[in-house]
């Protein structure tokens, strides 16, 4: 099965060079670096990746 990989949709040209992609996988969920899709790839269970998003919507890992 290929795995189909998401870019946000408030990425953009200016934003383009800070971008990650996720995916969903048998295991839970995935994130890669849009400029090197080659390279490592993040994986971790559903309850993790739900966590991870969780703490990025609150803003909790802004960095200021």
């Amino acid at each position: 099965m290929k795995t189909s990989w998401r870019k946000s949709s408030r990425s953009g040209a200016i934003n383009d060079e800070a971008c990650v992609e996720v995916a969903g996988v048998i295991s839970g969920g995935a994130i890669r670096d849009s400029k090197d899709p080659d390279g490592g790839r993040l994986t971790m269970s559903g309850d993790q990746f739900g966590h991870l998003l969780q703490q990025i919507k609150v803003g909790a890992l802004d960095r200021t």
